[in-house]
């Protein structure tokens, strides 16, 4: 029988296969002898869903980490007596754990074991929000939320890894539908569901129901994801701590730079950016000598490394001559840089949406509330509906019809006469919204599909990195461009018309971005050579 051959089992040996499931055989030489490991790809169909709800709920509880500890934040300055600047630090500790951390978690699940990290992160995200709950100090409170967000790390960079593992290659778009739709329920369910916990238990319940929560996703996870498959060990199967160490404090250094002034940019965040510049050439060297590197750059840079049309798979060498840490194909890393754009993008509509709706419009916290939360809404809808789309059309397409509605709806925005009101506002956020949903899935599942096994967690955290990095600089250069179009340092005192206009450029800027997004993937795809 040929190695990697794949046959039917029909008359299951294996109790936890389906009398279907399909099954792989793969040569492992941890002996003298050839012998062979028949492993099950794909299990039961129940089996199979409860693996993809303990992956949601990853999803899920990490998102939620995010949203729902901003709303808590007037309370956590009363309880502890801190000005706003200090109990900030309890939403960045968070976000620059997994900021700096994600992509050597995922690299560290594939060099590990991707379920023994997985349910270790887990763990420490479970364990680390009952320190958040019972913390006496701020001090103390934000050290647990570090911990929280190294957690939140691994279980986003493993989440996306493991689909490959989990579901048929044709269902791979659905899978990833599904984890977006629970992220987007974990970004607008946050603040809702903060707000009743700490009426009605005080704060420190926002953080103790991840309790319940956390040891769930972990008992679904130990019993239903597949079990890791060994690799031989050879001396370039190292993890990369010099190069680990450099990224996270370059990303940490970024995060600051673009997160720090209050919204002014002076010279101590220009100073940042010229250290993580530094960083940056200090990583790409490191990365040059590495045996095992983090990152491969070659990916940046070689057009030869070319990602497969659809449904075409590179021929894979024979076992041992391949380094891990296989170069990303070109236009895979064409997708990253897009990822991250569209995400810049994406946070104009969180950034100038509240101060057009209060200020422009004139809505009250209430209704201003009520307006946002159709962009989540929006996005949790539709994740799994594009994740079939996707499956059926080819990513490639839904990803372009994604980038065009983006284009579109900002396109609108910068034209938007005040007098429509909500609904000349709710419809081209609903286009940009849908559209944007349309992108990330179609996106995710394409850069999924083109990895190869030994890099799927490494690759997966850059997925996930490339966005935050988006949103960080687009919650400070959109907000930036939005303040210099309205004509004011203060936007809570501008005038209604000058917020208007700001918004308008703003979009208008948007539009343009996307539009340079679009750009970067059409010529991507014109250097793919032909099948």
């Amino acid at each position: 029988m040929a190695f990697n051959a794949r046959i039917l089992c029909k008359c299951c040996a294996f109790r936890h296969a389906s009398p279907r499931a399909k099954l792989q055989i793969d040569p492992v030489r941890a002996s003298s002898e050839k012998e062979l490991i028949v492993k099950p790809i794909i299990a039961g169909q129940a089996s199979v869903r409860w693996a993809l709800t303990s992956l949601a709920l990853s999803v899920l509880l990490s998102s939620l980490g995010t949203s729902i500890a901003n709303v808590a934040l007037p309370s956590l300055a009363e309880a502890f007596n801190a000005s706003f600047q200090a109990v900030q630090w309890i939403v960045l500790a968070y976000l620059l754990a997994i900021t700096t951390l994600i992509v050597s978690a995922g690299r560290l699940g594939d060099i590990l074991g991707r379920r023994r990290l997985l349910l270790a992160g887990i763990s420490l995200f479970t364990l680390a929000s009952i320190l958040c709950g019972v913390a006496p100090t701020l001090g103390l409170l934000i050290a647990a939320r570090a911990l929280q967000g190294l957690g939140a790390a691994v279980m986003m960079a493993l989440a996306m890894a493991f689909v490959g593992e989990t579901v048929p290659k044709e269902k791979t778009g659905s899978a990833i539908g599904l984890l977006g739709t629970m992220s987007a329920i974990g970004t607008a369910l946050g603040p809702s569901l903060g707000g009743m916990l700490i009426a009605g238990a005080g704060w420190r319940s926002i953080f103790l129901i991840n309790l319940p929560l956390g040891a769930l996703t972990l008992l679904l996870a130990q019993r239903h994801l597949p079990g890791d498959q060994s690799a031989p060990t050879t001396g370039e199967t190292r993890f990369d701590y010099l190069g680990t160490l450099l990224l996270a404090l370059t990303l940490a250094v970024y995060a600051l730079a673009m997160t720090t002034g209050r919204g002014h940019f002076g010279l101590f965040n220009l100073a940042l950016l010229l250290l993580a510049a530094c960083g940056v050439g200090l990583f790409v060297r490191a990365e040059a000598r590495a045996i095992s590197p983090l990152i491969r750059l070659a990916m940046f840079r070689n057009s030869q490394l070319s990602a497969p049309r659809a449904g075409l798979r590179p021929a894979r060498p024979p076992w041992g001559t391949r380094k891990l840490g296989t170069a990303l194909p070109f236009l895979e890393s064409r997708r990253l840089a897009t990822n991250a754009l569209v995400s810049t993008v994406m946070m104009a509509t969180l950034v100038v949406g509240p101060f057009y709706l209060a200020v422009a419009l004139g809505l009250d916290a209430w209704r201003l509330g009520l307006v946002m939360s159709a962009g989540p809404l929006v996005a949790a809808l539709t994740a799994v509906p594009a994740g079939r789309m996707t499956d059926r059309f080819g990513a490639a397409g839904i990803a372009g019809i994604g980038l065009l509605g983006m284009a579109a709806g900002a396109g609108i925005l910068a034209l938007l006469p005040t007098r429509l009101g909500i609904p000349g506002y709710l419809a081209p956020i609903v286009v940009v919204t849908f559209s944007y949903a349309l992108f990330q899935t179609a996106n995710n599942t394409a850069v999924m599909l083109n990895t190869t096994p030994d890099q799927r967690g490494a690759i997966s955290g850059l997925l996930n990195l490339s966005r935050n990095l988006g949103l960080i600089t687009g919650a400070s250069v959109m907000g930036a461009i939005f303040a210099f179009a309205s004509g004011t340092t203060d936007i809570t005192t501008a005038r209604p018309e000058a917020v208007a206009a700001g918004m308008r450029i703003t979009f208008a800027v948007a539009a343009a971005l996307i539009v340079i997004a679009l750009a970067i993937t059409a010529r991507a795809e014109r250097r793919q050579p032909a099948s």
